[in-house]
């Protein structure tokens, strides 16, 4: 396997789940590269990749928008520089295109879809995806049109699977019912959300309708945007994601008196089992119903292998029970 550095030795291999009520089993850890080809360089992402694979790894998520393709670009070098693309299950989203105003301009027309499929094909330098998703909702699409490109996307062999990215409760199951509502369509196999101890809106609505539409949930930002870690408990650490000009206002988002006593209870929960507070928030996510992996993002390979071990570990149901009180999300009508 490509990369300098000694081998790191699990004890327990990452065990694989089932993507919704699909045949593909992936990891149930898997591998965000939001920041590769940007600040994160090809050097520190060969190591995370080796290690993710070493870890039993094997989901790699990115997106056409992550670094206006710098992303999908590296991990195409990696390819070709000798990691095997047997070892990865790589899914990539398309709908969010920068290049052009430097914002986040949401297009999901049948034309931009394709268009953006083959371009992220040829910056991976792979023949097809695995699993291929709608990073955003539109209202300015009709919804028969941006499906259709999954359809086609799976039909001509280019996407294996297909899911949806950020879509709220109403708008999955729109979907996966118009998707399920005549032979030949796709079947959204997965949506990707944000979903942590921190933000567990998703429990609400969104949860729900994947269970009952056989949708497997991706989390990202299953540490609070890292918050979970403990590390902004008495200020903001210089080498921090928080220190950057990029992900400010993303991580400041979350450290609210709230949020605080959240943490405060993760911490102390760690501190109980011997464990890391990264550790106890990953584990809580990674086994919630209807979870298939959460997406973690390193920053640096020690902070993966971190990420990495919490395989070695379950909670234990009291520990879970008082997690869950602490952060509950708001209920009321018509939800509850």
């Amino acid at each position: 396997m490509p990369g300098p550095g000694s081998p790191v030795h699990y004890s327990h291999p990452m065990l694989h789940r089932h993507l919704g009520q699909t045949g593909l089993q992936v990891s149930r850890l898997g591998l965000g590269t939001l920041t590769w080809g940007s600040e994160t360089d090809e050097h520190e992402a060969a190591e995370q990749l080796r290690v993710f694979i070493d870890a039993g790894g094997d989901l790699l998520d990115t997106a056409a928008g992550y670094g206006d393709g710098a992303s999908e670009a590296l991990i195409g070098k990696l390819l070709v520089d000798g990691f095997s693309r047997a070892d990865l299950v790589i899914a990539t989203k398309a709908g969010v295109d920068r290049r052009a105003t430097g914002e986040g301009n949401v297009d999901v027309s049948r034309r931009a879809l394709l268009r953006t499929l083959d371009e992220s094909l040829d910056r991976l330098g792979v023949d097809h995806v695995d699993l291929w998703q709608l990073h955003r909702w539109s209202p300015d699409v009709p919804l028969d049109e941006t499906l259709s490109a999954l359809d086609a996307a799976m039909m001509t062999g280019r996407a294996r699977y297909v899911g949806i990215s950020n879509y709220a409760g109403w708008q999955t199951a729109q979907a996966a019912t118009h998707q399920l509502s005549a032979p030949g369509r796709a079947r959204i196999a997965s949506t990707q959300i944000e979903y942590s101890l921190l933000q567990r809106g998703i429990e609400r609505e969104v949860a729900p309708a994947a269970e009952a539409l056989g949708i497997g949930l991706l989390p990202w930002a299953p540490l609070g945007r890292g918050v979970l870690s403990g590390k902004y408990r008495t200020g903001t650490p210089a080498d921090s994601r928080a220190a950057s000009a990029v992900f400010e206002r993303y991580v400041a988002e979350l450290l609210t008196p709230r949020t605080a006593q959240i943490v405060e209870a993760v911490v102390r929960a760690a501190e109980g089992l011997e464990l890391s507070p990264v550790q106890v928030a990953l584990a809580w996510v990674r086994d919630q119903p209807g979870v298939t992996a959460p997406i973690v993002g390193a920053r640096t390979t020690a902070q993966l292998v971190g990420c990495l071990t919490v395989e070695e570990h379950a909670l234990p149901d009291e520990l879970l029970d008082a997690l869950d009180d602490v952060s509950a999300p708001e209920l009321g009508y018509p939800e509850a």
